[in-house]
């Protein structure tokens, strides 16, 4: 049941070469011949300014012609900060949070919504659990509000899509950076790309890390590679294939619990506790290995009209085991209540995209048309194992970590999700001032599974059929300044974001929809330089969110509004000053009751990223980040936990010793502050690290 039959992939794969298949983007360049080739068809930059996306219209489209927010983060930007994780780059993205992610997964929050599903692979839905990588990756956007015309279920919020790094048929590339940190964690990769002849290319990238932190007990190592061949098959049309595999084998770490203050008054993170573990040493681990293959067909049938398309297999094998604070502490010296579960997954996702791009006027009209279809087949295997602990407390004055047995199960549950659509969107030009984009979204979205935990197995289904709609409209009194309002929707099936949620009574309960309200502006002060801002509005409707009480349930809660400001800045202030900021205001409540406050949603955030280059060859970089106070969790009572407002500096030196090797020192938390950085509930509750340095070395050429 849970292996795609051969004969179905044989049959699709060999349909893809055969006639044209098309997806939103190509992610590899056989062509280019700059220093931006790698990144030409899935959207140009220069430095940390970013111009074009593919990703966002599924078109090739310059960001000031997108009506809606969009921040990317560039290959120079990760290099530079030295992000080794998708949380590194968010905590330097206002309007999103990070989630504690239960010590094994990404989580994120945007525009007040939480999510583990809605993460992209060059436009392709890379929907399991886990820590992904950068080492392969060119650049990572955040595209935020509801995406659902181009990206189907979910992303209430956004998403998140990380755009691979791609073949160059006609050079010589070699990169070896390497790394240590002060907590003893290292890294090194390679990318390497080397022409195979006047046609075809490959490129090979591939990374060790040891995952030492500053937690007791918290480590683990990560390694994976990714080969990547393209070939040009004719002047108009390009093939590529790519392959990775993961093995991310670390510590789970819930981080640490809450106290209480006073009646009637938030509980707190526990302080003193910054690097105790709150686990069992040994037992809390998530093992990950996960096989993705990827193949690519992009091609030009007449002067106007092209064709791109994408097969993706991902085979995803994952445990994780938890032992965890599970209540607030009951004194600053007293005891923390534990508890224990074993959550082993399987999954298997095939998906195939195919887009058809037309370029044609009629009349004063000048159109880009997109039609496309899509279609998925995932399917999934989950248990969880109730924990029984020697004792089920841990004594604060005195730890003594407890001993584990995993004895009992508490769900097993089998399912598949088959999933088709079909989309059309037009991009009308009507003169020299005014853009609407305009489309229109069908989903065909069905799950089945059975409950195999009772004695007698208990089936489950629900299909849902939406129509999501996107419309924007752009007004540009002149090439460099647009105005922009757009209005789009998404949807949540009641099975959730990991398929987990859907129950037999809940089976015929209606999807959670999503409604986005935007107004902005875009304007390119220079060249290298982009100012944006962004005023919206999102709605959630039939709104579940995780039992503050109970975080293994999820409860009802109606419909929830976020309404916010967002502001960024990117780019060349001059010709050796770059930065990369902004600032977002948000307040997140249920709809008709104040009180009720959204989790993990910041009123204020705020982020600067400055690099220098004071010579030729030396420069330095510092960033800061501030944060306002959050709730934990939704906040539904008096106590519910609250973590405190930070403000944390990082900052860097940059030397190059020569055109092929550079050195470079990163330094986070320079000021040592004492900061909780993210957290999954009331009582699981990251902290910041401590002031810490990353040395790097590049070989490159």
């Amino acid at each position: 049941m849970f292996r795609l039959s051969s004969s179905l992939i044989a049959v699709l794969s060999a349909s893809l070469c055969a006639q044209p298949v098309f997806a939103e983007e190509a992610a590899y360049d056989v062509d280019a011949s700059d220093d931006s080739r790698t990144i030409i068809v899935t959207g140009m930059g220069d430095g940390y300014l970013a111009s074009n996306s593919v990703t966002a219209t599924k078109t090739d489209t310059p960001l000031i012609d997108i009506p809606q927010t969009i921040n990317v983060v560039t290959r120079e930007q990760l290099d530079d900060q030295a992000h080794h994780s998708l949380a590194d780059i968010l905590r330097y993205i206002p309007g999103t949070t990070v989630g504690q992610g239960e010590g094994n997964r990404d989580q994120i929050t945007l525009r007040g919504q939480n999510t583990t599903a809605d993460f992209f692979l060059d436009g392709v839905r890379d929907d399991v659990q886990y820590y992904r990588g950068l080492y392969n990756i060119e650049r990572v956007e955040i595209l935020k509000g509801p995406y659902a015309l181009i990206f189907g279920r979910g992303g209430g919020g956004g998403i998140i899509n990380r755009v691979q790094k791609s073949p160059v048929i006609d050079d010589f590339i070699y990169a070896g950076p390497a790394s240590i940190n002060s907590f003893g964690a290292y890294d090194a990769s390679v990318d390497l790309n080397t022409p195979l002849s006047g046609a075809a290319a490959v490129r090979v990238n591939a990374v060790y890390e040891n995952l030492d932190s500053h937690r007791d007990y918290v480590g683990g190592e990560r390694y994976a590679w990714n080969p990547y061949i393209a070939f040009n098959l004719n002047d108009a049309w390009k093939l590529g294939f790519s392959y990775e595999y993961v093995n991310d084998d670390r510590t789970t770490d819930r981080g640490i619990p809450s106290i209480a203050t006073g009646a009637g008054q938030p509980n707190r993170p526990i302080s003193g506790y910054r690097d105790q573990f709150f686990g069992t040493p040994g037992v809390n681990r998530t093992r990950f290995e996960a096989q993705i293959a990827k193949l690519r067909l992009d091609g030009q049938l007449a002067t106007n009209l092209s064709f791109s398309g994408t097969m993706l297999y991902g085979d995803y094998d994952k445990t994780y085991v938890n032992v965890y604070a599970n209540g607030a502490a009951s004194a600053q010296n007293g005891t923390v209540a534990l508890a224990a579960y074993s959550d082993p997954t399987q999954r298997e996702n095939f998906i195939a995209q195919a887009n058809l791009i037309w370029d044609v006027e009629t009349g004063p009209l000048a159109h880009k048309i997109l039609i496309g279809a899509e279609y998925g087949d995932q399917q999934s295997a989950n248990r969880r194992f109730n924990g029984a602990l020697s004792s089920s407390t841990l004594n604060l004055a005195n730890p003594v970590f407890p001993t584990v047995a995993f004895n009992m199960l508490t769900r097993d549950t089998v399912s598949d999700v088959t999933f088709s659509s079909v989309y059309v969107q037009d991009q009308i030009s009507l003169g020299d001032h005014i853009d609407v984009v305009a489309g229109l979204r069908y989903d065909s979205f069905d799950i089945s599974g059975t409950d195999l935990l009772p004695a007698i197995d208990r089936p489950f289904a629900r299909k849902d059929e939406k129509i999501s709609p996107r419309l924007g409209v752009i007004f540009k009194p002149q090439d460099n300044i647009s105005l922009y309002s757009s209005y789009s929707q998404s949807f949540l099936p009641r099975s959730g974001d990991q398929f987990l949620s859907l129950t037999v009574s809940q089976e015929n309960l209606a999807p959670e929809k999503f409604t986005n309200y935007e107004v902005g502006g875009k304007w390119d002060v220079q060249p290298n330089l982009n100012l944006t801002l962004a005023v919206f509005q999102l709605e959630r409707s039939n709104a579940t969110t995780p039992d503050p009480l109970n975080p293994l349930a999820s409860i009802n809660i109606g419909k929830t509004r976020t309404q916010g400001v967002e502001l960024a800045a990117t780019g060349k202030i001059t010709s050796h000053w770059q930065v990369h900021g902004g600032y977002s205001y948000q307040d997140a409540k249920l709809v008709g009751n104040d009180s009720v406050r959204l989790g993990q949603v910041p009123k204020h955030q705020a982020s600067l990223w400055n690099r220098y280059d004071l010579h030729s060859n030396f420069a330095v970089g510092l960033g800061i980040i501030h944060q306002s106070s959050q709730f934990a969790a939704i906040r539904t009572t008096a106590n519910t936990t609250k973590l405190p407002a930070f403000t944390r500096i990082d900052a860097a030196f940059y030397y190059d010793v020569s055109d092929t090797v550079k050195l470079q020192m990163n330094i986070e938390n320079l000021f040592d502050t004492n900061y909780y950085s993210d957290a999954h509930n009331n009582n699981n509750i990251s902290t910041g690290a401590p002031i810490n340095g990353r040395f790097t070395i590049r070989a490159q050429f």
